[in-house]
């Protein structure tokens, strides 16, 4: 006897999750298409930016050394095989790898959340936040602070940009000069209020993305994953604890600067130490 079948009987092929990629790049970059080069390529370019973030901070405690020793430090990173190199050479290529690893960064984490996306409107279910926590269920706006904030660091301290518009005192902007810079800009404390969210904003950023970095690459075994939580909590509070220090610090006076140092003969004289700073008012 034969046997009717009803359409809604028949075996359907589902669409795929993804459409396939127009251009299949070679290898080994076409393992960057995929989900797990994604992954891999966040962890390691998180792991080198996590690096990054402990010596900027550790080299900013230099601070705390006074403002003479903190311009000598800062020349010091302009002149990096000096000698061998033009100035700043070496400091450039370290500041390209650092834009480079910071775009392939968020470049990675937005294609995956793209892809997630995708995977998951096929398969509707509510979320589940048993085993998340805050930092990692706020990983993506604490990742966008963090992006807006270095534009904004990089404008403020690095380039000079806000000098004049944003409380800025006498001489503004003062080229090598680290404490006086952080002193006029952090005096204002709406700056320094924003300075404070972003640091909270990037120590939650690295207590959930040092855990989640070591899993992409396939550091997931019970020998290691019980230290994996306490090491990223003592990073992330020690990243916490000093960035938080210095808005503080400026705005309770301790770190102060009361002129402008002349840097140009501060580098002539080989950065004498316990001597009055010359500065830019003296000439």
């Amino acid at each position: 006897m034969a046997v009717t079948q009803r359409p809604q009987d028949k075996l359907r092929t589902p669409k795929p999750l993804n459409k396939p990629a127009r251009f299949i790049a070679p290898w080994p970059l076409n393992l960057y298409q995929t989900a797990v080069g994604k992954k891999w390529v966040m962890g390691l370019t998180g792991l080198g930016l996590v690096g990054f973030v402990v010596a900027h901070m550790v080299g900013n405690l230099h601070l705390y050394e006074g403002q003479v020793e903190v311009a000598e430090y800062a020349h010091s990173l302009r002149t990096i095989a000096d000698g061998l190199l033009p100035e700043t050479a070496v400091l450039w290529v370290l500041r390209i790898g650092l834009i480079t690893m910071f775009g392939l960064h968020i470049h990675s984490a937005i294609t995956l959340t793209r892809m997630n996306q995708v995977a998951n409107s096929r398969y509707q279910a509510p979320r589940d936040y048993a085993k998340a926590n805050a930092a990692s269920r706020t990983t993506r706006i604490t990742g966008t602070i963090i992006a807006v904030f270095v534009v904004w660091h990089l404008a403020d301290l690095t380039w000079g940009f806000t000098s004049g518009f944003m409380g800025w005192r006498d001489d503004g902007f003062n080229h090598g000069d680290p404490l006086w810079n952080v002193d006029n800009s952090m005096s204002n404390i709406g700056v320094a209020i924003f300075y404070m969210i972003a640091v909270i904003a990037v120590a939650m950023h690295l207590f959930h993305g040092i855990r989640s970095a070591f899993i992409s690459i396939g550091v997931n075994s019970p020998k290691f994953n019980g230290l994996l939580k306490p090491a990223a909590a003592g990073i992330a509070g020690l990243v916490l604890v000093g960035n938080l220090s210095f808005p503080i610090m400026v705005l309770t006076g301790v770190l102060e600067a009361d002129a402008a140092a002349d840097v140009h003969e501060l580098i002539e004289d080989g950065f004498p130490h316990g001597e009055p700073i010359p500065t830019l008012g003296d000439k």
